[in-house]
């Protein structure tokens, strides 16, 4: 696969850019991943604090179908600049919880790209993008959360998707967790934050076109699973903070698991392929 030729210089002048929005908490989206995710909270009603992580389900992208590319990403991505690399992945996230967002409460987010930078590994070229998007009620600002995008290079179909380096999970830690990956799972995740992209529920197109073994787990579902996690052994202590990096993609082929362990500031968690490997590492800390 040859490299692609890149203007950094040229993508890196959209660093700055900037988008607004508003949005309400509303219970609907809440109380359906509540379910989806099998949680034993109750019904969240007015009022109610949103669990740390699920801000996801807010400030949701907005396109038809006709501003979408062939696997279902789209064409517009909002602060980041259109990329020659046409594959997109999550990478990481870092969030900051300053207070809690309340179902009902009125929102208004702020996203700005912060950072561009590229790179050329075993996978091809790669170029990171940093955007930071802030959310804001009533009483000020709530979130800020730094979400990184990779770009990756397109594989010829019917190739096999190269693997990433893989690093042995810890084994000597008190919390394990089994999750079933399988397409319902992963077909309501895309469905409640309006996520088209393909690799998520067209099987047929994952494993022909873009050579992965079965349907990919999202990341930020990925990384909502290690916030629940966290906060299950928490002992009640709120979450102030967590950072996360994804190392590899989970699949709906197997079953994973996430581990944990608590730290003197919070905990650390993971979750964990079939093999025994981290797919992604966070870092937590508690109030």
């Amino acid at each position: 696969m040859a490299t692609t030729e890149l203007d950094l210089d040229a993508i890196r002048s959209h660093i700055g850019r900037r988008s607004a929005a508003a949005d309400v908490i509303t219970p609907g989206p809440a109380n359906l991943l509540r379910l989806t995710l099998s949680r034993p909270e109750p019904e969240l009603r007015e009022g109610d604090a949103l669990p740390p992580g699920w801000h996801k389900l807010y400030f949701l992208p907005r396109y038809r179908p006709d501003g979408l590319h062939a696997d279902g990403t789209p064409k517009d991505a909002g602060v980041i600049p259109p990329m020659p690399l046409p594959r997109r992945m999550f990478a990481g996230e870092s969030v900051r919880y300053h207070r809690p967002l309340r179902i009902g409460e009125a929102v208004r987010g702020e996203t700005e790209l912060t950072d561009i930078s590229a790179k050329t590994g075993g996978t091809g070229t790669l170029v990171f993008a940093t955007a930071v998007h802030r959310i804001f009620g009533a009483d000020g600002l709530a979130i800020e959360e730094e979400r990184r995008t990779v770009f990756r290079e397109e594989i010829k179909a019917g190739d096999r998707n190269q693997a990433p380096r893989r690093d042995p999970a810890p084994t000597d830690v008190p919390w394990r967790h089994p999750v079933e990956a399988d397409a319902v799972l992963l077909f309501r995740f895309s469905a409640l934050t309006f996520n088209s992209h393909r690799i998520h529920y067209d099987r047929k197109w994952a494993m022909e076109v873009e050579g992965y073994p079965g349907l990919v787990v999202h990341g930020p579902l990925a990384s909502t699973l290690l916030i629940d996690f966290a906060r299950d052994h928490a002992g009640g202590r709120a979450i102030r903070a967590s950072s996360a990096q994804a190392r590899a993609p989970l699949f709906d082929t197997a079953a994973f698991e996430l581990r944990g362990r608590p730290t003197d500031t919070g905990c650390e968690v993971w979750t964990v392929t079939p093999e025994g490997t981290i797919a992604m590492a966070m870092s937590v800390d508690l109030a």
